[in-house]
């Protein structure tokens, strides 16, 4: 069910979208990410459950895909106050499937840059246990620890002829950093 090389894991999660009638005259219908169903097989737009008006489909299956260097960003998830998969979704033209289901991600830090990106729709769906677990199994066994290390500023270079007089190219007869002095320029 899942893939694993010595620098990542891979795991099928399909996307459950919920359909529910829309509350102002200008959104017929609203779209939700509801769930994410780990191990699940390929799927396009297939319906799952109807309840009145509200619909639930499993719109896609995408890999959730686990790189040992990122390890920071899911710890990260993980210790959020509900930790979550963020599913990251396009809007199209189609009324019968309004989103491509672009990617999944347990990161962090890769679902603020789709946020940041505003192209995209992204939602957070609550991580179900036995995700929970796996993710915090792959952090356990990848992650390393990186010390802090404080940036210190270079070396001063002092430049007796020029200290103070800006761009040294161009000619300067007072220090560009001078007051100006009351009656106009010197």
């Amino acid at each position: 069910m899942t893939k694993q090389s010595a620098m990542s894991a891979a795991i099928p999660l399909g996307v459950v979208l919920r359909r529910t009638p829309g509350v102002t005259r200008w959104a017929k219908w609203a779209w939700k990410a509801t769930d994410v169903l780990p191990g699940a097989a390929p799927a396009d737009w297939v319906e799952l459950r109807r309840q009145g008006d509200a619909v639930e489909y499993h719109a896609a299956t995408r890999h959730l895909v686990l790189w040992r260097s990122d390890t920071e960003a899911y710890l990260a998830t993980l210790q959020g106050r509900i930790p979550g998969v963020a599913v990251v979704m396009r809007r199209t033209a189609d009324l019968a499937r309004p989103f491509d289901i672009l990617t999944v991600t347990a990161s962090a830090y890769e679902a603020q840059d789709y946020m940041d990106n505003g192209d995209d729709v992204v939602e957070l769906v609550p991580m179900p246990p036995g995700l929970i677990a796996w993710i915090a199994d792959f952090c356990t066994r990848h992650h390393r620890q990186e010390p802090f290390v404080k940036r210190k500023r270079g070396p001063r270079v002092d430049r007796p002829d020029g200290d103070g007089l800006g761009d040294i190219r161009v000619r300067q007869l007072s220090d560009v950093y001078r007051a100006p002095r009351p009656g106009g320029p010197t």
